[in-house]
């Protein structure tokens, strides 16, 4: 059995956030970032590289890339602007399991995984552009906080976002050594 060729090698262009701006141009710039970054760390893998994990974990980059594409959509249409969830998500059977977006990343081609990334990112673009027209960084979210019983600011909302993408990058740096070697920013 051969293994198939990588797909072609898309090139992500990251961009430093900027030195001086104001507050929300910085948390856009910073979330664009480390958008790029996971980008970046999934570049080039085969469907077989991208559902490979790292023992004893079951994570995949695969599986990171399908992840944050459900936070994105959960987090700047559903939360933030109380639209329903789009597919693939709305269907989802949840109670059956819970991770499915993270298991179900097996089954998903490299350019299926990177299409819901990129969709759920532009969608999000989108939404936070809204919501920066209608009440800046105060802008309060449709739904309230399961814990706390209060809205979010696009500003909380925002710095989740860059936190999240962060420590799944910090994953995916590991991930990727595992798979190919390949280490860097």
């Amino acid at each position: 059995m051969t293994t198939p060729p990588p797909p072609p090698t898309v090139r992500t262009v990251r961009t430093d956030p900027p030195l001086a701006a104001d507050e929300a141009t910085t948390l856009v710039a910073f979330l664009d970032f480390h958008r790029d970054t996971l980008r970046q760390k999934t570049e080039g893998l085969t469907a077989e590289q991208l559902a490979q994990p790292l023992a004893p974990s079951t994570l995949t980059l695969g599986a990171l890339l399908k992840h944050v594409a459900l936070n994105e959509a959960s987090w700047f249409g559903e939360v933030l602007h109380g639209r329903p969830m789009p597919e693939p998500w709305a269907s989802v059977d949840w109670d059956a399991d819970r991770d499915w977006e993270m298991t179900s990343a097996r089954d998903d081609s490299p350019a299926e995984l990177r299409r819901l990334m990129d969709e759920a990112v532009e969608q999000a673009r989108r939404d936070i552009d809204a919501a920066l027209a209608e009440g800046g960084l105060e802008f309060r979210s449709a739904t309230l906080s399961r814990k706390d019983d209060e809205t979010f600011t696009l500003r909380w909302i925002l710095l989740h976002m860059i936190e999240e993408y962060a420590r799944h990058n910090g994953h995916a740096d590991l991930l990727r050594e595992a798979v190919d070697g390949v280490t860097g920013e």
